[in-house]
């Protein structure tokens, strides 16, 4: 999967590490919503029509936010792994 390519055609990216760490840098045009966040933010999520790529600094918590929002009915979500890869 070319995620880069996602993005580029209209895939939402929802970057879920911290404000901090978000703030340091992060994607032009990234949503942030730290994992922690998600569950109670999750009508938020469900209401991106557009796929979804989740990206943090290694894959884990993207891996973990993807579990929790598939969990609550989002099929096209995709875990990109750490941020930079997408640069």
């Amino acid at each position: 999967m070319n995620y880069k390519e996602l993005i580029q055609n209209g895939a939402t990216l929802i970057d879920v590490r911290s404000e901090m760490e978000f703030d340091e840098g992060h994607i032009e045009n990234a949503i942030n919503i730290p994992v922690n966040d998600i569950q109670a933010r999750i009508q938020e999520v469900k209401d991106i029509s557009s796929p979804i790529v989740l990206c943090c600094l290694s894959g884990g918590r993207a891996g973990v936010a993807k579990a929790l929002i598939e969990a609550a009915g989002v099929k096209e979500v995709y875990n990109a792994g750490g941020w930079q890869s997408l640069l």
